[in-house]
């Protein structure tokens, strides 16, 4: 029997690179190591009707919700990067990282879907920024969908609660590989695809916000069912896009294609056996609700337990698609919460998990936080539970490589200048959370190891 290859690969995206002292080096890492920076087209491009673009839902929702957005503000304008993307290139590259991931605004390349023209003032702006990234030696990773679709597509049938929507994401997918591929070697379909579901199908505060008491307060919508209809769809839109890359691109451009989860990790609140199936519960709605569905072809059977009915059928055909799964797994993680059962213990309500799945996310116990607390409400500092996410997905997922694609500390936007600049919270977070991901380097590392040797003849 043949010698099996390890390979690990890892990526830690850095919201920016800090001076000064560091308890770890970069000896740590291997030299192949990627440290990036990451954003959204909508959270940073502006130009939101500049060069033909159309309008995206979050266009849409920000101009007629503005009270959703804590500050009212919207994305108009943002940083300007559509102008500006030279100089934020020399900025990433005076910063050293060597890896960029940022969005394509499907409205720029598909004002209207594909229900309207390929926009070719959008493809030159990516060309552009790609070519730019390249000169600098900035690997770019592209994610093709990061929350916004274009709204004629809401319009006409509902975006992502119908079955067309598999098959406008692979026009759109088909595009963006034939235009971009040549340059672009790493692909990611969705991201955060379960915080889509949950909050533009179950609490509704993201657009379309749709949603029914009592989980949230929208003029129309089905919590019970619509966040499965639309996390279907989107599991479904990923496979699409993933056989289309495999069958058309993937050879002669020699990229790689996944998918990005926001993952929370869970702690039972309290040692008993009810509590530590509650946090692996929470971790089955969370994360295993898209990847086993992409890696076995079936939701969760945490889900399936509890959910039962109202999970969508996969086809024969659709199992079909899902078989070509990925080629790797993109970790957004930031943070831990603990886990309270709330099928067989009393809860007063569900933070922001979805009611089925009879857990209570909270960041206290007996008074105490879980960690330092931040900027956002339920973003803690938990350094350990780096290694903890990276061995869970090792472990259920078959030793898939990851990318560690978003991680950073969140601070708060009304400190002011010398505050931000004296920024040794941020010091300390990114160390903590490096150690514990360079500890789960080194465990991926024995175990492989371990694998390849039984494996030799």
């Amino acid at each position: 029997m043949k010698k099996v290859s390890c390979v690990l690969v890892m990526l830690i995206t850095m919201m920016m690179m800090i001076n000064g002292c560091w308890c770890l080096e970069r000896t740590h890492f291997p030299s192949s190591f990627l440290f990036g920076t990451a954003t959204s087209s909508y959270q940073i491009e502006g130009a939101y009707l500049e060069d033909n673009k159309g309008l995206s839902n979050w266009d849409v929702f920000t101009h007629i919700s503005p009270g959703e957005i804590k500050d009212g503000s919207n994305g108009d304008t943002a940083d300007n990067h559509y102008h500006l993307f030279l100089e934020d290139i020399e900025l990433m590259h005076s910063l050293g990282v060597n890896s960029y991931r940022f969005s394509i605004s499907w409205v720029r390349i598909l004002p209207k879907g594909r229900f309207g023209e390929i926009n070719p003032e959008g493809i030159a702006f990516y060309n552009k920024l790609i070519d730019d990234l390249l000169l600098k030696g900035i690997e770019p990773f592209v994610t093709l969908h990061h929350y916004d679709v274009p709204q004629e597509l809401e319009d006409r049938y509902g975006a992502w609660l119908s079955p067309q929507m598999q098959d406008d994401f692979g026009y759109f997918a088909d595009i963006c590989f034939e235009a971009f591929g040549d340059r672009v070697k790493h692909w990611i379909t969705l991201n955060e695809p379960n915080m889509v579901a949950q909050y533009g199908y179950y609490s509704g505060i993201w657009p379309p916000s749709r949603c029914s008491f009592p989980a949230g307060n929208c003029t129309t919508g089905d919590s019970k069912l619509e966040p499965y209809i639309a996390a279907h769809n989107m599991v479904l839109a990923h496979a699409t896009a993933t056989e289309i890359y495999r069958k058309k691109y993937q050879e002669k451009q020699g990229g790689k294609i996944g998918i990005v989860l926001h993952i929370y990790w869970y702690e039972p609140l309290r040692d008993i056996p009810v509590d530590r199936v509650a946090a692996q519960r929470a971790l089955g709605f969370n994360a295993a609700w898209f990847m086993d569905p992409i890696m076995y072809g079936e939701y969760p059977p945490e889900m399936q337990q509890i959910v039962g009915l109202r999970l969508p059928a996969f086809s024969e055909e659709d199992k079909r698609k899902l078989a070509n799964k990925l080629d790797f797994i993109g970790i957004n993680h930031y943070s831990t919460l603990y886990a309270k059962d709330c099928l067989l213990s009393p809860c007063n309500y569900y933070d922001d998990l979805l009611k089925d799945t009879f857990t209570y996310g909270t960041g206290e116990k007996n008074g105490v936080l879980i960690g330092e607390p931040t900027a956002m409400p339920t973003f803690y500092v938990v350094p350990n539970s780096m290694e903890k996410t990276i061995m869970y997905f090792k472990d259920r997922y078959n030793n898939t490589p990851m990318f560690i694609t978003e991680n950073g500390y969140a601070q708060p936007s009304s400190r002011n200048i010398g505050d931000m600049l004296n920024d040794t919270n941020r010091v300390e977070y990114m160390e903590g959370y490096l150690t514990s991901l360079v500890s789960a380097m080194r465990w991926i590392h024995v175990c492989l190891s371990i694998l390849c040797y039984r494996f030799v003849n």
